[in-house]
């Protein structure tokens, strides 16, 4: 909890006032039953009219100024919760940015979202009650009970056992309700998980008309979570029994002793009929302390979720001196080792050794869970690795501050994103001060032009989220050049080429050729055309390197890279090209 509200900042100041303000209104508000007898037994009962009058305007005045202090306090606590709400969604935000390939795998994308939309919201309103509510409630409860004491104190003694009831009540219900909320919010996470799959993949479920087996598992997630939420408020529900119980208690031991009590002359007409406003305060006051265990149970599971995401520090620390020049786009593994959960045992790559000189053209290629994606991963320092060390431009990756490293790092990853934006927009993430000439340039070497200058709106081309309105290889093509416009030292192509027919591949590679002959670049493939023009080829196989050599010595020493030409080209070549 500490370090939810830690988040408050700039808001604290809010927080305060709503607290002074709510107590302010408790005051004027216990003070008007002491009035009341006043009024009953000094005036009414008097015929003294001057007192009614007296008081009666003191009471309009007193009502007057809470009603003041309860809209301020009021508008104070919206303020204090919106703004600790947003304080967190800005905070996670900003950490998640931090986060590494590592950090985000302990977190489902559904399971993020869940955090920053559903359990902010549930944190904001158990705030906003908790400033409002939680001490408004305890005031009251203790003003009222000071005031019975006052009038009272033998009848007091009984709001001590209704009190101590709804204590042990409540306190019990919220021990075990905790429980299944923290349940309930994992089954969010599953019904997230379940929308956001199956609108990602939406095509895939009309092609295979998987429509009624999507709704079945989306219904049973919905239905978990029904069952839970069921349960939870089931269990809640004895809340308000074991409020009217304390209640009615109260009432009839009120009504019956102080009868008694005025009959015997020991309590006045106008001390009962205050005592009875002082009981219905207490009552209403533990009524809404109920309320408050209810939505700070709710909430408990959702602080704890939000902290997990607060206290996580990225795996990838800063160096203390960091480098900020890259000298140039050398790349050397020395007895590299990494696995993607530590200790597991479990290598995605073993005993890696590697030399590439800067401006090389390096191919990699092998089957599916060989290495590739993992081997260039480490090259930007997006993991670290296990043992050994991977250098770039003769230093080790991790003396480099990270920001400079992916910046002479240009990586266009398998999986391609654009952005909701314009064609220029998106070409900008590579450089946001690129003029539209270097955009057009790079286009024109990643070979998008070709489609670009076809759009009625060519460079201001609205792409939808995700590059919806655009084909896989167009999309390919767009990224490449965004890739470019950093001017890299090393770029990465992990097979970002795949959906794009032979002919453009051939184009853009003698472009990069022509545009940035002193890059290095290592080109992750499939397909044996678009890497046998590599000075050298990398074979990977289960994480290890099986051969480092060029495309005709491979073929005349390398099984694998035999095996894997000969059935591309025996099997009929690409799909654009003959046999």
């Amino acid at each position: 909890m500490r370090t939810v509200l830690r988040q408050l900042g700039r808001f604290r100041r809010d927080t305060l006032l709503c607290i002074g303000l709510a107590a302010l209104e408790v005051i004027m508000d216990i003070l008007l039953p002491f009035i009341t007898a006043i009024i009953i037994d000094q005036g009414l009962e008097a015929a003294n009219l001057s007192v009614v009058y007296r008081y009666g305007a003191l009471m309009v005045v007193m009502a007057f100024l809470g009603l003041l202090f309860g809209a301020g306090a009021g508008r104070f606590a919206a303020r204090a919760s919106s703004g600790l709400a947003a304080n967190l969604r800005e905070s996670i935000y900003n950490n998640i940015q931090t986060f590494s390939f590592s950090n985000i795998d302990k977190f489902s994308v559904p399971g993020l979202v869940t955090r920053m939309t559903t359990d902010i919201t549930n944190i904001q309103n158990a705030f906003m009650m908790l400033v409002r509510v939680a001490v408004r409630s305890p005031l009251t409860l203790i003003f009222s009970f000071s005031m019975c004491l006052i009038i009272s104190p033998e009848l007091s003694t009984m709001f001590l056992f209704a009190i101590a009831f709804l204590v042990l009540a409540l306190g019990s219900i919220m021990v075990v309700t905790m429980k299944v909320f923290n349940q309930v919010f994992r089954k969010y996470d599953d019904l997230n998980a379940s929308v956001q799959e199956n609108i990602a993949a939406i095509r895939v479920v009309k092609a295979f008309v998987r429509e009624d087996y999507e709704n079945q598992k989306f219904s049973q997630a919905s239905s978990n979570l029904y069952k839970l939420f069921v349960k939870a408020e089931g269990l809640l529900a004895f809340n308000n029994p074991a409020m009217m119980v304390a209640v009615y208690f109260c009432i009839i031991s009120v009504s019956w002793l102080g009868a008694h009590f005025i009959v015997a002359g020991d309590m006045t007409t106008g001390q009962l009929t205050s005592l009875f406003s002082y009981v219905m305060s207490l009552m209403m006051s533990l009524m809404m302390l109920s309320m408050v265990v209810v939505m700070i149970t709710m909430s408990m599971a959702s602080v704890r979720r939000i902290e997990e995401l607060l206290v996580e520090t990225p795996d990838l620390k800063e160096p203390q001196d960091p480098v900020f020049q890259v000298p140039d786009g050398s790349v050397d593994f020395q007895d590299v080792s990494f696995s993607y959960k530590h200790g597991s045992g479990k290598n995605a790559l073993s005993n890696i050794n590697l030399h590439i000189d800067s401006g090389e053209t390096i191919g990699v290629i092998g089957g599916t869970g060989s290495g590739k994606s993992t081997l260039v991963n480490l090259i930007c320092r997006l993991y670290d690795v296990d043992e050994g060390a991977v250098y770039v431009g003769g230093r080790n990756v991790k003396e480099y501050d990270m920001e400079t490293l992916r910046n002479q790092v240009s990586v266009v990853l398998q999986q391609n994103t654009l952005f909701s934006g314009t064609i220029l927009d998106n070409l900008r993430w590579g450089n946001p001060q690129a003029s539209e000439e270097e955009c057009v340039a790079a286009c024109q070497a990643a070979c998008a032009d070709e489609f670009i200058e076809r759009f009625p709106d060519r460079y201001q081309t609205r792409i939808e989220r995700g590059g919806a309105n655009v084909s896989g290889g167009q999309k390919q093509r767009l990224c490449i050049a965004r890739a470019l416009l950093k001017k890299p030292k090393i770029l990465i192509l992990d097979d970002s080429t795949s959906a794009v027919d032979t002919a453009t591949d051939a184009k853009i590679r003698q472009a990069f050729a022509r545009t940035i002959p002193g890059t290095t670049k290592i080109i992750i493939a499939q397909r044996i055309s678009s890497v046998e023009h590599a000075d050298r080829i990398l074979v990977l196989d289960n994480g290890t390197v099986n051969a480092f050599d060029t495309h005709e010595n491979l073929l005349q020493n390398n099984a694998i890279y035999r095996e894997i030409y000969e059935s591309q080209i025996k099997g009929g070549g690409d799909f654009d090209q003959p046999a």
